[in-house]
């Protein structure tokens, strides 16, 4: 893969300008993540970029390229405690109607038994329900987006 490094600088303001931690563009077969981390090393209290053969546990830094992990944002939201999933196989929708305002987006704050999404299945619309209150942290199905059993929908804290 060809590192774009403006493409990456481009990347990096755009996570300054709209106050977000971590973005991804994908294009065909290839992904680029930037984000910005904050993760310490143990112990020490110095960044663990500064470790010597710390690069498991290398923060991203949005100045420096970096590889792309292949696996889903899914598959680490799968391992989270707040991970919602799908009940069945179907088609999300985020609203309750074209166009209409999404149930939640990254940040709601929700209650236990309030509807997160719907997953339309064989015409039967099914309401999601957020099974703990807390907050919305991660979304990770678009409206119209079709999902199988067990996908990870969204993240709540």
């Amino acid at each position: 893969m060809k590192i774009d490094a403006d493409a990456i600088r481009q990347l990096a303001e755009l996570l300054e300008e709209t106050g977000l931690t971590e973005i991804e563009v994908a294009e065909g077969e290839q992904m680029l993540r930037v984000n910005k981390g904050g993760m310490m090393s143990q112990g020490s209290g110095a960044p663990a970029h500064h470790v010597p053969n710390a690069h498991a546990m290398m923060p991203s830094d949005p100045t420096i390229p970096q590889a792309a992990t292949m696996a889903p944002p899914s598959v680490v939201a799968a391992n989270h405690p707040g991970a919602v999933t799908s009940p069945m196989v179907g088609t999300a929708y985020m609203s309750s109607e074209p166009n209409g305002a999404a149930f939640v987006s990254k940040g709601s704050t929700v209650k236990e038994g309030d509807t997160l999404l719907i997953i339309e299945a064989m015409k039967v619309m099914n309401p999601i329900k957020a099974p703990k209150s807390g907050t919305v942290i991660q979304i990770l199905v678009e409206n119209g987006q079709p999902v199988e059993f067990g996908e990870v929908l969204l993240v709540v804290e």
